[in-house]
């Protein structure tokens, strides 16, 4: 699994916004010549809300518990939650107890991953240390481990809580503020991306209508109503 941007584009040429992979000969909505034609909005590149998790030291990072977010990941999916050392090593705790490793080749688990949130370096000493003493704990045995209620979530939050970094740690400790505050802005953003990019993939392109642009949602070239959030609701982070 590998973090790979597709490169979305976005134009606007006569009316609504066109998002696609690769540019279209003629505008999808009036079939005007794209390459003599001026636009509304030039095209550019949407960034890419993936990272890979070992590229970001000190920093806590998210992925679906199985495969990947843009092609495999829905709503009903668990979540898994961990954090990197300094180094970028994946420090994460699941069924099999504790675990650190490195986040290297194509197969990685990580190489798809969201970053919640990331320390300034003058922390990463201090971050590597408290990570240490909330793996000494023996908590963390394979187990210790239960599916609700001492799970990745907990180990995280616990280290979180213990790193005394102002309102990170303050927010972690409560599950449910932590998740609202951290965690779904980032999967919302990620949701949308998501939605928007298989949109793109089953139908070429998207043509994002809005009243008054005068596009017939009925039509071709996927002009229908807004992607929805793949997410939801969400704070299903498990294993």
């Amino acid at each position: 699994m590998t973090s790979s941007d597709p490169g979305i584009v976005c134009f606007q040429h006569c009316g609504p916004k066109v998002f696609c992979i690769q540019l279209p000969e003629k505008c999808p909505s009036c079939s005007c010549d794209l390459l003599a034609a001026s636009f509304k909005l030039m095209p550019f590149r949407l960034p890419f809300p993936f990272v890979r998790a070992s590229q970001y030291p000190g920093a806590v990072v998210l992925r679906p518990t199985t495969g990947d977010f843009l092609n495999e990941y829905y709503n009903s999916k668990d979540l898994h939650i961990g954090v990197t050392t300094s180094t970028g090593a994946i420090v994460e705790f699941d069924r099999c107890g504790l675990r650190r490793h490195t986040d290297k080749g194509s197969k990685s688990t990580w190489g798809q991953s969201l970053l919640v949130e990331q320390i300034p370096e003058a922390w990463i000493d201090h971050w590597d240390t408290v990570l240490l003493q909330t793996c000494k704990k023996p908590m963390w045995s394979s187990e210790e481990y239960k599916e609700d209620t001492n799970n990745c979530y907990t180990f995280v939050l616990t280290f979180l809580e213990a790193l005394g970094y102002g309102e990170l740690s303050k927010t972690a400790q409560n599950r449910t503020l932590f998740c609202e505050k951290y965690i779904v802005p980032r999967t919302t953003a990620a949701g949308k991306y998501i939605s928007l990019y298989r949109k793109i993939r089953d139908q070429g392109l998207y043509v994002h209508s809005t009243p008054g642009n005068g596009i017939n949602t009925n039509g071709h070239h996927g002009m229908e109503k807004p992607p929805t959030n793949t997410f939801g609701k969400l704070c299903s982070i498990r294993e």
